[in-house]
């Protein structure tokens, strides 16, 4: 139990840090953009093309992870809990920088109302695209096992629902055809031996 307990304890995280590196990767990702529209361009046009005409996708990706980054930790930190709210607090703030360019009051706000929505219910869905994740402590041998032991179902249940032949003959299967037929054709099956030495006796 004391494990658990002390994973339900949070730790506070570097919210400037955090701001810091988002900012580098997302101003990143605004330099990819910013040079792959340069690229498009039907014209020649210089390598500082990307900085001069692209600088405002540049700045504007960076500061929207940065203050998403720095927001979505701070507030963790403030309300020692990490949740979903987290990320759809530093989602709306960042989402609002992004809608800055516009200079319209209610671009912003829907911008930020847009994102903060869209990464919130992604945070509290599970925050991944490829399902559930597994837990790394149970070795997946033990973890198939468990779930074969869970949903095993006795042979009994299967043989009720299934039935009998078409490659599932049970104990005592032979008898009980033979009645069967008895009871509805009134034909009597009587038993033969593979053995040829005691079907000609």
């Amino acid at each position: 139990m004391a494990p658990q307990e002390d994973d339900d304890i949070f730790r506070p995280k570097d919210a400037i840090k955090s701001g810091v590196s988002g900012a580098l990767f997302s101003g990143g990702a605004g330099l990819l953009i910013a040079s792959l529209r340069t690229s498009m361009k039907k014209n020649n046009v210089g390598s500082m093309h990307v900085f001069t005409h692209g600088g405002g996708t540049i700045i504007s990706f960076a500061f929207a992870g940065g203050i998403y980054r720095f927001a979505q930790q701070a507030s963790a930190n403030l309300r020692q809990k990490e949740d979903a709210w987290n990320h759809a607090i530093g989602a709306f703030l960042g989402g609002s920088v992004m809608g800055l360019r516009s200079l319209r009051f209610p671009v912003i706000l829907g911008f930020g109302a847009l994102t903060g929505a869209a990464v919130g219910i992604f945070a509290f869905t599970g925050g991944s695209l490829s399902g559930h994740k597994r837990d790394r402590n149970v070795d997946e041998f033990e973890r198939k096992e468990a779930m074969r032991l869970n949903r095993r179902r006795p042979v009994e249940e299967t043989l009720a629902e299934v039935g009998e032949g078409r490659g599932i003959y049970p104990p005592g299967y032979e008898e009980r055809r033979r009645q069967r037929l008895l009871e509805k054709y009134g034909v009597e099956v009587k038993p033969v031996s593979v053995n040829p030495s005691v079907a000609s006796a």
